[in-house]
């Protein structure tokens, strides 16, 4: 574990701690719940006199208990972790405080901190990023030099790719997730992104019934060919296995919490060999899928002062680097990513820290969980051979642009 003495050390000379009889905190169970359970402890050792109460909930139940104590403005939570795709509800309902000037630094990388900024980037910071999630690019470097091939740069090199190395051996040239609903729109939206199109316009409208957006799915669908069998249901677990045992040497999607163990020879087959990076572009930059979590106070609270010192503790360069080497947590500091200490355990960080920083949020729009859902339906029936691509995204698109309207 990285030395507690040490996180002590540097927190009390950066952060200045305000007094508060109790603090409760709303959080996610498992890994995140005990990354946050070890911020709280080390919280505790530094202000012995606050009590701390953190209440665990997986994801979906985290929200409903949100939107639900936020709404009645019944004030039980002083400092929430919450998703980014939920803010644009959260903000607009004015149901978070705004943080003080005293939150914004520059070792944050600043697409990550923008995200928690309202009514844009310029607008005061409402929240401030705890785990700076990026969906990857991964390529296995030595299965490409056997068939003389060079890093992917466009979604055209990734199909020739893989269509090169499924043709030439047993190995499957990409792999992604299948299912409906987020699993399958997420592996999608860098390719969409990447062909220069987009789920909806700046005024929320649907843009799916694009010709850039008919050539990214057309790209999408020709990937299937070359995948594992049964790709159709994939999901995180599947694609971390074809990348570990060398049985597929590409994934379109892959983010932190999937490969910690790729170079740990326990594990893995492939120690070494694979390289992450930002997904590559067909037009334009790439286009890498933020899925920050975000820590805020809620306007309701009673006790904002002291809600914000705890934020600004448990997002501090020592905390994120304890996160980072003893929990996994991908950080969203600068200067975590390139600490030698980190690096050494995640060779692949320096990538990352560049992928985070042209990160791409989702759509910004109040009701992106139901447009994800309906946009999933119509990429798995299109990927399982009931639709073509282009009957496919005019029915999301009519459907998504009634309920963007309404």
């Amino acid at each position: 574990m990285f030395r507690k003495a040490i996180i002590a050390s540097v927190i009390l000379a950066t952060t200045p701690m305000v007094n508060a009889s109790e603090l409760v905190i709303a959080g996610r169970d498992s890994s995140y719940g005990e990354a946050m359970e070890f911020i709280v402890s080390e919280y505790n050792k530094l202000q012995p006199e606050t009590k701390v109460t953190l209440v665990k909930r997986p994801s979906k139940g985290l929200y409903e208990s949100l939107v639900l104590s936020m709404r009645e403005q019944t004030g039980n939570y002083d400092v929430i972790l919450m998703d980014d795709t939920w803010s644009t509800e959260f903000l607009t309902n004015k149901w978070l405080a705004p943080l003080s000037k005293a939150v914004e630094d520059k070792d944050f990388v600043q697409a990550t901190f923008d995200i928690g900024r309202y009514p844009d980037v310029k607008g005061s910071a409402y929240a401030m990023p705890m785990v700076g999630n990026v969906a990857m690019f991964a390529w296995n470097r030595a299965e490409f030099a056997k068939y003389g091939l060079s890093q992917p740069t466009s979604w055209t090199d990734v199909l020739n790719s893989a269509k090169k190395i499924s043709e030439s051996s047993d190995t499957n040239g990409v792999v992604f997730r299948g299912v409906k609903g987020n699993p399958i729109v997420t592996g999608f939206l860098p390719i969409l992104w990447g062909y220069g199109a987009d789920v909806v316009d700046q005024d929320g409208h649907s843009t799916l019934n694009s010709p850039a957006a008919k050539k990214a799915l057309d790209t999408f669908l020709a990937m299937k060919q070359y995948a594992p069998k049964g790709v159709d249901v994939y999901n995180a677990d599947e694609v971390r296995e074809s990348l570990q045992k060398g049985t597929t040497a590409m994934a379109i999607e892959v983010w932190p919490a999937w490969v910690p163990n790729l170079d740990n020879a326990e594990v893995s087959n492939v120690v070494g060999d694979i390289e992450l990076m930002a997904p590559p572009a067909e037009v334009g930059a790439p286009a890498p899928m933020l899925g920050i979590w975000q820590l805020a106070v809620p306007a309701d609270s009673d006790n904002k002062q002291a809600a914000e010192s705890f934020i600004k503790f448990a997002t501090s360069s020592a905390i994120q680097k304890a996160l980072a080497l003893d929990y996994g947590m991908p950080p969203t500091r600068n200067s975590v990513y390139f600490d030698k200490d980190v690096v050494s355990k995640y060779r692949w960080y320096p990538q990352q820290a560049k992928a985070l920083a042209s990160g791409k949020a989702r759509p910004r729009i109040h009701n992106w969980a139901e447009v994800e859902s309906i946009l999933g339906d119509y990429l798995q029936l299109a990927m399982m051979g009931q639709m073509s691509a282009e009957q496919a995204l005019e029915q999301a698109h009519a459907r998504i642009d009634r309920i963007v309207k309404s």
